[in-house]
């Protein structure tokens, strides 16, 4: 029988801290050790952005901000994403400006769902959207995709929705997704957003990465059933600014003045100085996100074949900077087991599956957004660790 602290609500007490940082601090104690772990962009911001956000605090731009985000920021992001992707937001008042992309799943979830509502969510995903469910008291569904090359398809929504045998309210896409790298063409997003619509569900779509996609251009689901989706992005990965926190809820008015009486109570805005840099990055020049996604493509390739070398499993990712790694047969198929003994003989760190999704055990996941020299080291690191267990083993 579990026993309740009667001075903790149950809710958080029962709420499973996030394996992937649980898991990064365990290791981080290790001597030595690389890390290959966060999505943390191994680049710094752009020189104009920073200029922006010290003359803004020279300016003594220090005092509270429009709580909904100040409104030369949320027309900025008006304009960026809709000639970016093809959207057709008419202004500010389509924008909460969020304490980054976490803030905005929270913000979401406890608008969209009431106690006991249950959401689809494909594995594997992110893992703190997990917890986040269960702070609003949300019921998961998950939809199993491995065996589709992490894809969903519309043919999985209908036997998640039939098999739940009760009302589904919502579903939850991110991509270019976390941890697999894997992305939609406009056809598959197409006829997801038909299965979707006859469901009457709402669309939370995450794409944080949106501006990482490496083959071809990314289509985002606000320009396919803009009626039916909330927009969630940032500009964490786009423009390197992890540490600014700036995130974005996209969606029609009305859903728009609901979700802003959740933020206000959670964050109530975001600092004045950082609104000022995040709007000279949407509206500055955009030459520096467009190197960057080409270096991250070069070391996706690079990583991936040494991986495929190794006798990973590797689907080619198509967008983010991650790579989801099935574990050679011959090696420790639990992921967590291996990753954890990877970080104390071989030092380099990587993410065990199982943070992604339970059925995800036996793979791991590799970050290239670190820098050059800190990935190919640790590359190099790994398959020397793997040798050795190899060699063991004979």
């Amino acid at each position: 029988m579990t026993k309740f602290n009667p001075e903790i609500n149950p809710l958080v007490e029962n709420t499973t801290p996030d394996k992937l940082l649980g898991f990064q601090a365990t290791v981080s104690k290790i001597p030595d050790i690389l890390m290959l772990t966060l999505g943390e962009p191994g680049f710094n911001v752009s020189d104009e952005v920073k200029d922006a956000a010290k003359k803004a605090i020279d300016d003594n731009r220090s005092h509270y901000a429009e709580s909904q985000g100040e409104v030369q920021l949320r027309q900025a992001a008006v304009d960026y994403f809709n000639k970016n992707y093809n959207l057709n937001f008419k202004g500010p008042e389509n924008v909460i400006v969020t304490l980054g992309v976490t803030e905005a799943i929270n913000v979401v979830f406890k608008t969209l769902l009431a106690p006991g509502e249950r959401i689809l969510m494909p594995v594997p995903a992110y893992g703190p959207y997990f917890s986040s469910l269960t702070l609003v008291e949300g019921v998961r569904v998950d939809v199993p995709t491995r065996d589709n090359q992490f894809k969903l398809t519309p043919a999985m929504v209908e036997k998640a929705l039939a098999d739940a045998k009760v009302p589904v309210k919502a579903v939850l896409l991110n991509y270019p997704n976390n941890p697999s790298g894997v992305t939609y063409t406009r056809e598959e997003l197409t006829d997801l957003a038909r299965v979707f619509e006859a469901h009457n569900l709402w669309v939370i779509s995450d794409e944080i990465y949106s501006a990482l996609t490496y083959d071809g251009h990314h289509v985002s689901l606000a320009e396919i059933i803009p009626d039916r989706v909330v927009l969630i992005n940032g500009l964490s990965k786009s423009h390197a600014m992890t540490g600014y926190r700036v995130g974005f809820i996209m969606t029609k008015p009305d859903l728009i003045k609901e979700m802003q009486k959740v933020h206000s109570a959670l964050t109530f805005a975001i600092p004045t100085f950082i609104q000022d840099a995040a709007t000279v990055a949407l509206t500055g020049s955009q030459k520096w996100p467009a190197e960057m996604l080409e270096i991250y493509r070069k070391r996706r390739d690079r990583t991936v074949t040494k991986l495929q070398d190794l006798g990973f499993g590797v689907i080619h990712p198509a967008g983010a900077f991650y790579i989801f790694a099935k574990i050679p047969a011959d090696l420790n198929q639990d992921g967590e087991a291996f990753a954890l003994d990877l970080a104390k003989r071989g030092k380099v760190a990587v993410i065990p599956g199982d943070g992604f999704g339970e059925d995800c055990a036996d793979y791991i996941r590799i970050s290239y957004a670190a820098g050059d020299e800190q990935l190919d080291e640790g590359m190099r690191r790994l398959a020397d660790y793997v040798h050795q267990v190899r060699q063991e083993a004979k």
